[in-house]
C-alpha cells in the first residue's frame, strides 16, 4: 500500500506520539504560505519523510497542506518499511540446468 492510499484510509492519527509526514505532491506551483509550512516541517523535496511529535501546532500545519502530504503513524510507517525491505531482499538465485543429467544404462 503507497503511503498515499494509507492516508486515504483515513487512520486516525490522536493516540499516535509520533507522526511519520511524507511530501507526495511537488512545491512547485503551491501558495506562498503552504511552502513557509513545508519549510518549517523540513520537507523539502517529495517522496522525502519526516518524524515530528504529535501536538496540537504539528497537526495544525499538516492540516494546512494536506493534499500535499500524507500522515503516517509508527506502526504504519513500519510496517510499509518492513514491506519495502522484503521486496527488496536478496532471494535465493534461480538455477537452470540445460543440461540433462546423464542416465546410468545397466544394458551394457
Amino acid at each position: 500500500m503507497s503511503a498515499f492510499r494509507a492516508f486515504k484510509a483515513n487512520v486516525p492519527v490522536a493516540w499516535s506520539p509520533n507522526l511519520y509526514i511524507t511530501l507526495v505532491r511537488g512545491i512547485p506551483g503551491t501558495r506562498r504560505l503552504h511552502r513557509r509550512t513545508l519549510e518549517a516541517l523540513r520537507l523539502t523535496k517529495c517522496n522525502r519523510t519526516v518524524m515530528r511529535w504529535n501536538t496540537p501546532t504539528v497537526r495544525g500545519m499538516i492540516q494546512q497542506v494536506k493534499r500535499l502530504v500524507v500522515v503516517e503513524t509508527e506502526e504504519m510507517y513500519n510496517a510499509r518499511k518492513q514491506k519495502e525491505a522484503n521486496h527488496r531482499a536478496l532471494r535465493p538465485p534461480l538455477v537452470v540446468d540445460h543440461h540433462p543429467a546423464p542416465t546410468s544404462d545397466s544394458s551394457m
